[in-house]
């Protein structure tokens, strides 16, 4: 098969590679097949699709398939204006690649498409084409990251909240690839779905301190189910603070706190007394107010009982959205460092709560040890995020899920740590 003319020489002399120069050295003076120049392969495939003026449906897979048997396909490489590009599968013959992933809407494709004659030759041909636009009764599933932008402890979660419900389980997967995390330093992470519109991302271990992390998505134009489109979203940058922790350990009454693995505070405590105990477990800073009413109504005890209560707390800095913080408790002075009192928060002197008050962000963690309290919920009360162990957080993920369904792993990357 002969495309155009050209010299092919069969080269006999060996390379000499020079140590000093690194210069590689041929004889003959001709130059080795595999450098040649590809041929134009437009009539060796066919694709199926529209071109021009016509626009393709974007609910369609797109097909390449090689003509007669004198080239097969090596490689098909498709990607969209924005540099999205498109999974697909090419058979083993070379005679057919066709996508197995969703097209978006409105969008401008560039395929390139890489062959292979009979000789060995290289082929090659580029092809575009546009895709219609989805409207009508369509809805536009929008993406909310958080949280807001800012500076954040190593137990801050990513989340990402949708504007409609996605239960399908090949429609969560399409989503959850079009929502990108990117951190410096790299960290393997992944999502899991809380509910059927919310996902919480993070690490297998806490974020590491100084990283810098970034949320966008991709999911603009992209099919996700019966007339459900991805929309456009707002991306999300965060930094995160040094390791800040504090371990309270109730039965010595006792909060250590450690910035970057070092000690940098030991304080005497109270916690939950009996039927009040505090809840065990990794929790992440939510918020801090300097000043906060305090009610027991809240909280479910009766106005009036012997264990009711109204008061003005300081240096208030939360734990749950139930109402759990640590804070100022200058009323269980002669309790804390020796015995659990408290409804629940962990209280402490005043000028130690100012102080634990000015040292953590939120997204810091808070990990309670050694209570009679429940274990802190992954989801609902706060970020329990960290009490699940790896392997139960990569359940929640449709993509994980969907390669273990197909008998893959659903770790790819090395983990470096055990379980939470």
């Amino acid at each position: 098969m002969n495309h155009s003319p050209r010299i092919r020489t069969v080269m006999g002399c060996t390379l000499l590679v020079t140590a000093l120069g690194a210069s590689v050295t041929g004889c003959g003076g001709s130059s080795h097949p595999l450098a040649a120049k590809p041929y134009d392969a437009a009539n060796e495939i066919s694709f199926v699709g529209e071109s021009g003026s016509k626009k393709t449906d974007p609910n369609k897979p797109i097909e390449i398939t090689s003509e007669g048997d004198e080239a097969r396909i090596t490689d098909v490489t498709a990607t969209d204006s924005i540099g999205r590009y498109v999974a697909g599968e090419l058979s083993a013959d070379g005679s057919r690649w066709h996508s197995t992933a969703p097209l978006a809407a409105d969008a401008h494709y560039t395929v390139h498409v890489s062959t292979e004659d009979d000789d060995g030759e290289p082929g090659r041909k580029v092809l575009t084409f546009d895709t219609g636009h989805e409207s009508g009764k369509n809805r536009s599933l929008k993406v909310t990251f958080g949280p807001e932008a800012g500076k954040y402890g190593v137990g801050q979660p990513v989340t990402a909240v949708l504007s409609a419900a996605v239960k399908d389980k090949a429609a969560r997967a399409v989503v959850e690839r079009a929502l990108k995390v990117d951190s410096e330093p790299a960290v393997a992470g992944s999502w899991t779905w809380v509910d059927d519109k919310t996902l919480h991302y993070r690490p297998e271990e806490y974020w590491p301190a100084g990283a810098t992390v970034e949320a966008h998505s991709t999911l603009n134009g992209i099919k996700v189910g019966d007339r459900l489109w991805g929309g456009t979203s707002k991306p999300l940058r965060l930094t995160i603070g040094d390791r800040i922790e504090a371990i309270t350990d109730a039965a010595t009454h006792q909060m250590t706190v450690y910035r970057n693995g070092r000690v940098i505070n030991t304080l005497p405590i109270t916690t939950g007394k009996p039927g009040f105990e505090t809840r065990n477990g990794v929790k992440v800073v939510l918020g801090k107010e300097r000043f906060v009413r305090m009610r027991s109504t809240s909280i479910g005890i009766a106005e009036g009982s012997s264990d009711s209560y109204d008061m003005d707390v300081y240096y208030a800095t939360r734990v749950t959205w139930s109402g759990e913080y640590v804070h100022a408790a200058p009323w269980s002075a002669g309790s804390q460092g020796y015995a659990n009192v408290s409804h629940g928060c962990t209280g402490m002197s005043t000028s130690n709560a100012a102080w634990f008050f000015n040292t953590v962000r939120i997204g810091d963690i808070v990990k309670v040890v050694n209570s009679n309290g429940a274990q802190m919920d992954p989801f609902g009360n706060g970020f329990g995020d960290w009490n699940l162990s790896w392997k139960n957080w990569e359940k929640g993920s449709a993509i994980q899920a969907a390669a273990t369904d197909g008998g893959r792993s659903g770790v790819q990357a090395a983990r470096l740590s055990p379980e939470v």
